[in-house]
């Protein structure tokens, strides 16, 4: 089997579509793709006017935020609703400029707007331009000076906390976001420690002109504490309210906590059957003491379906299409049907093509909301370079929420495996029982900028043909660290290791069972499959071990655009612990665009040992990042 002189693998684009009304235009990625995008809106008694901005002595960036807070400018093209329309974008945006002024901690700035030569406050109630030519508006801002923190004082159950927890230190910035956010901080963590009545009492900006300070007081009445009470729900249709109020996992009367809140609402969300959630919480206690609660869930569309495509230069075409739905007997069970065939064009014998097909059935919150059943009805045919092998795959498992961060998995698994190796033809029937614990300690799982990733698994296997009894063992670390304020640089890092133990020989373990790097998910800028120990053939064996470290930068460029330098380092062994007698290692560079589902991934990159006629370059693509 020949190895591939590159790779070039293009992400799917998949087009989900829920059996709804038609719709009257498409979109993709920010794209309309065909259909009007918005409707025309009629404007009634039109006028047009010509905006200036001037922004005086403002920074670039302050300049730029200015700008685009003026919608007399930005939407210039657009005529007012007649001349009182006029007057009245003019005093929002007057609002809307003052704003960013205090964001940026100018609290001496002056916004003035005049129309037709007249000041803003000095227009009658009832104001008629010339309409001859555009009505002329110019808006003139004196930034000022930036003020910074004065005196910090916490009033009423506040009093005794640190300012400087909550980044309200003398000296330092004081933006009006700043001080917003750390009053919003204030009252969570008070209602944090069980308190669901807190409420500010005060929140006092004053700004010293002389001293170009401001000074800040803030008070909190924290109220009682409270247990969750009583959960109703209300715009259930087809799913059930008390499935709802149990997989919220609010109503076992643990203490009140805006985290638990927050978490409940994400648990729901994740169950795909909503288009909103909100959970909403009483003004009063009941009378037992208690807080209590009403989730409205407003229900989407339960059944679905999709197609996708994907090209790459040397493996051709591949098309995958599946349907599914999402709330089978009440409970949110989900079934999804799924198929795909690629190496389309690569070569013109079908069977050579690489085909997969599943069922997958899942159930949450079985026998106890912190559970979740899945079973799987797999079979696919794979012809990478290094193997061919068909494969029936029958799963059934559990996964045990143990707490926010930790997940115990366990099941059984039956696979039927036909293969041709360096081996040459042989077929296995393996009966296993795969284990997993995983911690995620990331703050989002498709874009972390800081907290790891955790995961270590076993899957003893009895192999019935040859009698041969092995497991698998693997474990996998990935990290993360923002810097700056913004975290617009992240350090993330990765490593893993695996290790067969049993058999007596590797034959004795299918092929789908060794180990292999290369590829997008390993080692990039090597082909898929391609990092093994080779016999004097130069076929790949697979290996019984492996080890895995991978490095990225991801910087931003922009608010969309960021680069991810990277490096990616590998070694697979037929001993039960690595050896590294033969490293491989991949270098390349990544474009990150942010989505509002996860940023869009294009890595490039090369071998930097490669093997003899194997790849010479690797391009990726894909959603969220690489690890």
């Amino acid at each position: 089997m020949p190895r591939r002189a590159a790779t070039l693998a293009a992400s799917a684009v998949i087009i989900a579509l829920a059996w709804a009304p038609q719709a009257h235009a498409l979109k993709l990625f920010g794209i309309n793709l065909f259909g009007s995008e918005e409707e025309t809106i009629e404007v009634i008694n039109p006028v047009r006017y010509d905006a200036t901005l001037n922004t005086g002595d403002a920074g670039s960036d302050l300049a730029k935020r200015l700008e685009n807070a003026a919608s007399l400018v930005s939407d210039e093209k657009q005529p007012a609703s007649g001349d009182l329309g006029i007057v009245i974008k003019a005093r929002e945006d007057r609002d809307r400029l003052i704003a960013v002024l205090y964001e940026e901690a100018r609290y001496g700035g002056i916004v003035q707007i005049s129309i037709q030569g007249t000041d803003l406050d000095n227009l009658p109630p009832n104001p008629t331009f010339d309409h001859s030519q555009p009505v002329p508006v110019a808006i003139n801002i004196i930034p000022g000076p930036e003020f910074t923190l004065g005196s910090v004082l916490f009033e009423g159950d506040a009093a005794g906390r640190d300012p400087a927890t909550y980044d309200l230190v003398a000296g330092g910035a004081a933006g009006s976001r700043v001080i917003i956010k750390a009053s919003e901080q204030l009252l969570i963590d008070v209602k944090g420690e069980g308190k669901p009545l807190a409420r500010l009492t005060d929140r006092e900006v004053t700004a010293d002109h002389r001293t170009r300070t401001v000074d800040v007081v803030m008070g909190v009445v924290s109220g009682p504490e409270a247990d969750f009470g009583e959960v109703t729900v209300k715009g259930s249709r087809t799913v059930k309210a008390d499935f709802i109020s149990r997989y919220s996992r609010l109503d076992k009367g643990e203490r009140y906590s805006p985290e638990q809140l927050r978490k409940a609402s994400e648990r729901l969300r994740e169950l795909g059957v909503f288009s909103s959630i909100t959970i909403r919480e009483a003004e009063a206690l009941a009378p037992d003491g208690s807080l209590p609660l009403t989730i409205e869930v407003s229900e989407g569309k339960h059944r679905y379906f999709g197609f996708g495509a994907e090209y790459s230069s040397l493996d051709g075409a591949g098309v995958q299409g599946y349907w599914g739905h999402r709330n089978l007997f009440g409970e949110a069970e989900s079934l999804r049907i799924e198929g795909k065939v690629s190496g389309i064009g690569a070569t013109t014998d079908v069977t050579t093509f690489d085909y997969s097909a599943g069922i997958i059935f899942t159930k949450p919150g079985a026998f106890v909301p912190e559970a979740t059943f899945e079973s799987r009805l797999e079979a696919k045919s794979e012809t990478p370079d290094t193997y061919e092998a068909q494969t029936i795959i029958g799963s059934a498992g559990l996964s045990y929420e143990l707490n926010d961060t930790d997940t115990l998995k366990g099941g059984g698994e039956i696979a039927y495996i036909r293969a041709d190796d360096a081996f040459g033809e042989n077929e296995y029937l393996t009966f296993s029982i795969p284990v997993a614990f995983e911690r995620d300690a990331r703050d989002n799982k498709l874009d972390p900028t800081e907290g790891y990733w955790a995961t270590v698994s076993a899957k003893p296997s009895y192999e019935a043909f040859n009698g041969s009894v092995f497991s698998s063992f693997e474990g996998s670390l990935s990290g993360y660290l923002g810097l700056g304020a913004e975290d617009n640089i992240v350090l993330a890092g990765k490593v893993a290791a695996g290790t067969l133990i049993g058999a007596d020989q590797l034959v004795d373990v299918p092929v789908t069972r060794r180990f292999f790097l290369g590829g997008g998910g390993s080692v990039r800028g090597y082909s898929f499959r391609e990092i093994s120990p080779y016999n004097d053939e130069d076929e790949a064996l697979g290996g019984r071990s492996y080890a895995l470290a991978s490095f990225e930068v991801r910087a931003k460029l922009t608010d969309s655009i960021g680069i991810v330098p990277f490096i990616d380092i590998g070694t697979v062994s037929t001993e039960i612990v690595p050896d590294f007698s033969d490293i491989r290692a991949g270098a390349g560079i990544g474009i990150r665009y942010a989505t509002p589902f996860g940023p869009l991934r294009l890595d490039v990159a090369l071998p930097l040992r490669k093997y003899d006629g194997g790849s010479d370059y690797g391009i990726y693509a894909g959603i969220g990042q690489a690890f």
